[in-house]
């Protein structure tokens, strides 16, 4: 009787050892997306996607979450913490601050970020990750043509 659950014991130890192992492999090391090279699935005014998700949040967000957006506008300003560089478009002002849309750069592109002039034309390509309340954000951002 003993050594019959000895071996059922053994049995799912080597299964949950192929187990992990494949998770490991296939989830945990899964590799990531190139967001600099992938194309974006909508290219329109920053200020366009702002309005989109500020008059209908949920449509705003059925449409462009989830996506590649490539955006050109007017650059407000380029704050830096720590090592996240963040170009942000200011549309309004609430009751906590600015509001617009907030790009999170990707490393790659921090120090051309740092050297956007604010009022200066730009284009950014980002993920959209949804709207907060005051900001449509992007992350894994790249500048496009500078």
């Amino acid at each position: 009787m003993m050594k019959i659950w000895m071996k059922i014991l053994l049995g799912l130890l080597v299964i949950g050892i192929i187990a992990a192992f494949l998770v490991y492999k296939y989830v945990y090391n899964k590799q990531h997306p190139n967001y600099e090279n992938i194309e974006a699935s909508f290219t329109l005014n920053a200020q366009d996607l702002y309005q989109a998700f500020k008059i209908n949040k949920d449509a705003g967000s059925v449409k462009y979450n989830g996506k590649v957006v490539a955006l050109t506008g007017k650059l407000s300003k380029v704050e830096t913490v720590d090592t996240i560089v963040t170009a942000v478009f200011v549309f309004s002002q609430g009751d906590f601050g600015d509001e617009g849309i907030r790009c999170t750069m990707l490393k790659k592109f921090n120090d051309a970020a740092k050297k956007l002039q604010p009022d200066g034309e730009v284009k950014i390509k980002g993920y959209c990750t949804g709207y907060n309340e005051t900001d449509v954000i992007l992350e894994k951002c790249s500048i496009i043509n500078q």
